[in-house]
Order: C-alpha cells, then sequence, then structure tokens
C-alpha cells in the first residue's frame, strides 16, 4: 500500500472516531491495535505494541507532568490562589483597567504554579468576576483578560503541556521549558499594555470605583505575606531548572513540597482535602500519561507504514523555503485547532511535521514553541476552545457564550501577534536556553 494511501486512511478513520464523541485516547489506541493487527502479524503485533506502549509511559521524562499535576492540585485546593489575587489587587492602585489587569498579574503568578489553563481560568473568574459585574466592568473587559491570563500557564513553566509536547516532539524538556520563559512574559507584558491602553481610550470598559487607599506600610506587608512565598515557589520551580542545578523532575518534587509546606504553614491545607488531590492528580496524569502512551505507538505505526518518510520527500520536492513552509504548517494549526481539541491536534501534526522540520535543518525547539503557542491559541479560539467553555461555566448568571467568543477574540490576536514575533526572532526562543548553557 502506497504510503499516502495508509496516511490518508488513517486520518480519515480518525476524524470520523473523534466526531463519534470517542476519548481522544481511544480513538489512537483502535488505529494503533489494527494497525498492529494488519501490519505485524495478528497476534505478534499486539505484543509489540503493548511493550511499546510500557516503554513510553514509564520514562523518567514523564515525571514532571505527574509532579505539576500534583503543585497544581495543592494550590487549588487550598486558597492560597485567591490570597494571591487579593494582594495583586491592593498593589495596582487605581490603574485603568486594575482588575483586568488584576486577572493578568495574578495570572501570571499563577501560571508559574499551577501549569494548568483550566485551573486558572477557573479560579480568576471565580475570584474577580463577580466584583467586575459589580463596579460595572463591560462583557469584553471582564472575561477576555481572564481567559487571556488563564491560557498563560501554557507558556510559563510548569507547563504540562510544554512536558507533553517535549515527549511526543523528543526534544529535550529542560531547554524547552526554558526557553518558553520570555515568550510568555512578553505575551503577560502584550496583555498587560493592551488593557491599560484599551481602558484608557475607552474608559467606559472598565469604570473606575471608589476604593479604600492601601498605606504603603500594608503593601509591604502584603507583599511579604501573601507575594513572597509563592515567589519563592516560582524560584524553586524554574529558577533551578535555568541556573542548571536541577532537572524539570527535580525542580518539580522541589516545587510540589515547597508548597505543601506552604499551605500549612498559611493554616490553608485541611487533610480532609488529600483525598480530592490525590484524586485530581491521578485523573488529570492519567489522562495525560494515556494520551502520550497512545500518540507513541501512532507514530510508531506512521514509521512503519513509511507515511513519515514518504512525506517528508514529497514536501522535501516542493522545493519550499523552510520559512515558508513553517509559515504553511501554521496556518494549518490554526484551522485545525478550532473546531480539534488540543490533545489530538498535536498527536497529529507533531509526528508527521518533526521529521520536516529535521530534515530542512531548522531548529526544533523553536518550531515546537511556536506549536504550543498555536496549541494555546486554539484553547481560546471560537468555537470549540476548552478556555472558552470553562469562562462561560464560572461567568456570571446571564453571561452568553457570544459574549465569551467576542471577549475571546482580542486576546487571540494578541497571540497570533506574539507568534509572528517569534517567528521573525527566533531569538526571543534561543537566547535564555543558551545562556542558562542548554
Amino acid at each position: 500500500m502506497e504510503w499516502w494511501v495508509s496516511l490518508t486512511l488513517m486520518l480519515a478513520i480518525m476524524m470520523v472516531l473523534m466526531l463519534s464523541g470517542m476519548l481522544t485516547a481511544y480513538c489512537f489506541f483502535i488505529i494503533v491495535f489494527a494497525g498492529a493487527f494488519f501490519l505485524w502479524g495478528g497476534e505478534a503485533g499486539f505484543n509489540m505494541i503493548i511493550l511499546s506502549l510500557k516503554s513510553s509511559i514509564t520514562k523518567f521524562e514523564l515525571v514532571p507532568i505527574v509532579l505539576f499535576v500534583l503543585m497544581g492540585s495543592i494550590m487549588t485546593q487550598s486558597k492560597m490562589a485567591f490570597r494571591m489575587v487579593n494582594a495583586v489587587n491592593k498593589l495596582l492602585g487605581r490603574l485603568p483597567g486594575r482588575l483586568a489587569l488584576v486577572a493578568i498579574v495574578a495570572g501570571t503568578i499563577f501560571a508559574a504554579i499551577s501549569g494548568s489553563a483550566v485551573a486558572s481560568t477557573a479560579m480568576l473568574g471565580t475570584a474577580l468576576t463577580p466584583q467586575m459585574e459589580q463596579v460595572g466592568y463591560k462583557k469584553q473587559m471582564s472575561l477576555g483578560p481572564i481567559m487571556g491570563a488563564g491560557c498563560l500557564d501554557v507558556l510559563i513553566p510548569p507547563s504540562g503541556l510544554a512536558i507533553f509536547i517535549a515527549v511526543i516532539a523528543q526534544v529535550s524538556s529542560g531547554r524547552f521549558l526554558v526557553a518558553i520563559i520570555v515568550p510568555g512574559l512578553i505575551m503577560a507584558g502584550l496583555f498587560f499594555l493592551y488593557i491599560l491602553i484599551r481602558c484608557s481610550i475607552d474608559p467606559s470598559l472598565a469604570p473606575d470605583y471608589e476604593m479604600e487607599k492601601t498605606p504603603w506600610k500594608d503593601k509591604l506587608l502584603t507583599i511579604g505575606k501573601d507575594i513572597m512565598p509563592l515567589s519563592i515557589i516560582v524560584l524553586l520551580v524554574t529558577g533551578i531548572i535555568v541556573f542548571g542545578i536541577a532537572t524539570p523532575s527535580e525542580a518539580a518534587a522541589t516545587g510540589c513540597l515547597a508548597t505543601l509546606i506552604m499551605v500549612i504553614i498559611y493554616r490553608e491545607f485541611d487533610f480532609k482535602n488529600i483525598t480530592a488531590i490525590l484524586k485530581q492528580t491521578v485523573r488529570v496524569s492519567g489522562m495525560i500519561l494515556l494520551v502520550i502512551a497512545s500518540a507513541t505507538a501512532f507514530s510508531q505505526i506512521l514509521t512503519f507504514t513509511q507515511a513519515n518518510t514518504g512525506l517528508v520527500n514529497y514536501v522535501l520536492s516542493l522545493h519550499l523555503q523552510p520559512l515558508v513552509l513553517v509559515a504553511v504548517i501554521q496556518i494549518i494549526v490554526i484551522i485545525l485547532g478550532m473546531p480539534m481539541p488540543v490533545a489530538p491536534l498535536i498527536m497529529i501534526i507533531l509526528p508527521l511535521t518533526m521529521p520536516i522540520i529535521t530534515a530542512v535543518g531548522l531548529d526544533q525547539i523553536w518550531y515546537v514553541t511556536l506549536i504550543l503557542i498555536n496549541a494555546e491559541l486554539s484553547n481560546l479560539t471560537p468555537p470549540f476552545g476548552t478556555v472558552l467553555f470553562v469562562m462561560h461555566g464560572v461567568a456570571p448568571k446571564g453571561t452568553k457564550m457570544g459574549d465569551v467568543f467576542r471577549a475571546s477574540v482580542p486576546f487571540c490576536c494578541l497571540q497570533l501577534v506574539i507568534m509572528l514575533l517569534i517567528f521573525a526572532f527566533p531569538i526571543l526562543v534561543n537566547w535564555l536556553p543558551k545562556l542558562a548553557g542548554f
């Protein structure tokens, strides 16, 4: 069977299965086991696939995923995240669009602890939208910044999605985590400036309101009590990776321990929550590992059918400039990301495109950073972005899905700007890893 026939057949069956509502991992498993049966000799093929699945989820590189999920679960089950939001609220003073700016700053800090866009959006939405609604913020300025802030979790370590992409793409997870720090901070800064400028031009979007003035003494106390402890955790998780002191797995373990100690010291930890924390960690980690296992096996089936090799040779025969090729791939991912969830999007795109990127000699970390931002964008693009539905779920009563869609548009556009910046200036991705010695 020709490579393009095998590839088309597998992708067609995949689309039909996903449209049926079946879980992503199960869709890939059906393709994998069917391929193993017909291509590798029935029962012998099953044995090979089972061994492959076992080896794909017993890698040391996957430990950070579980630990990052655990760290985020500990934080979300406590009230530390809400204390941090209140602290940022006190510190920002009377800036235009202050509550929207609080969402961005708090979201950036929480992103360095949580690693989950869903958790961050839910937490910020619960903490801020009632107050925004009460003081008269327009929907686009109350919902949009919270969704944008939630998406920062994907780009600022610890990022479970970044580890997932690193494993699928077979690149260094440590280097990748360091590489996405600068783009993540640039994105946070761009969101902050957009809100500040937009609310200065049109104050009706975020009306000013009377607030109690906080003395400098109280502000300093707030920084020391509610911001500094979280900053220490950020330093432990991200800093020791950047400075080469620890591996991502060791940094994640250190962050878990520090988070647990902090919530105990602040008496925000209830031992009754242990079951909820462990259940959430096992459920989310198990789902991610299941997806990784199915994606790895799917990649092996593609390799065996020579679909990867055939696609690489075909693309090279087109004699496209490498940057044009990357631009075309990103446009395809943007289009596919609108109706398709993040996990299957990555599981299909990376096994097919990574051999092409390697063949044309482009930097792999730079490329997967673009894919990561693109995947983050798919979380926010209508009509099926995950963050959109989370935001609608925690928004005040009377909020329509159309309000959520419209509020997301400016932040989708800003993410496209970030993609263009990284596309044009790869040094934004490569500078920090080189400085850190990766």
